[in-house]
């Protein structure tokens, strides 16, 4: 201890140093995610005590950012690593539909979206007239940037069920039509979903739409919607909503 007091670079060279220093890395990452300054602030000046009591107070009362109880001490993806097996066994023994697509869903989250393609394909070959599973492979065919596969199977879905999953199969439609240069079509899916929903994400595209057909009033005003509803947003949302708002504020600074 007194050599640390009078060298402090002593402490580089302490094997305890470089065992902590990724847990308290991880637990200052944490910290910024949530927005808890005055915890991220104690646990870069003040070391390993803040970050161990962080993690008791914090991280294991709250779980990961994002949901889910925390299982204690473990690395980040662990717990997407074990689902991930879990599924692959039940598909080995039990083959149905549902493993298919809840796999399907964890590479789409991780953006792995080729596998999530191949486990969504299995999955609809077991039920072909599930509507989840064809909305969130036509999303998943989107970020492939295959736009026009990804369109019959989103329009197949809202015609079954015209208000899908809050509106986000429609938004993916919008925008597979603006990615195919349909506007007129893309506008009005835009329409309807802002008549029944308030997302940032669609009134940020409409407006981009908007602005391109010459309507400045009207993309301004859905913009400065995007950053006053922002301001009075949960904590959750505005995680969430925060490359929308980005973007509404870089439009509006050009309006």
């Amino acid at each position: 201890m007194y050599e640390v007091l009078t060298n402090p670079l002593a402490i580089f060279s302490s094997p305890l140093f470089w065992i902590f220093l990724p847990f308290q890395v991880w637990m200052f990452v944490d910290a910024i995610r949530r927005r808890e300054w005055i915890w991220a602030a104690c646990i870069f000046f003040f070391s390993i005590l803040s970050t161990f009591f962080y993690w008791l107070m914090v991280y294991r009362q709250q779980g990961p950012v994002g949901g889910g109880r925390s299982r204690g001490f473990e690395l980040p993806g662990a717990t997407n690593r074990r689902r991930i097996k879990e599924l692959e066994a039940r598909i080995y023994n039990l083959d149905n539909a549902r493993d298919h697509f809840d796999l399907a869903d964890i590479y789409y989250s991780q953006g792995k979206y080729e596998k999530a393609e191949a486990s969504y394909r299995e999955a609809l070959k077991r039920d072909g007239e599930d509507l989840d599973t064809r909305a969130h492979l036509g999303q998943c065919l989107l970020r492939l940037n295959r736009p026009a596969e990804a369109r019959p199977l989103l329009e197949s879905v809202l015609a079954g069920e015209p208000k899908h999953d809050y509106g986000q199969t429609r938004m993916a439609l919008a925008e597979a039509l603006t990615a195919l240069g349909d506007q007129e079509a893309a506008l009005r899916e835009w329409e309807i979903v802002l008549g029944s929903h308030g997302y940032a994400r669609a009134k940020v595209q409409f407006a981009e739409l908007v602005l391109g057909r010459g309507d400045r009033d009207r993309a301004k005003r859905e913009l400065q919607e995007v950053i006053s509803d922002d301001a009075h947003a949960p904590k959750f949302q505005r995680a969430r909503e925060k490359v929308w708002v980005r973007r509404a504020h870089s439009l509006l600074r050009g309006l």
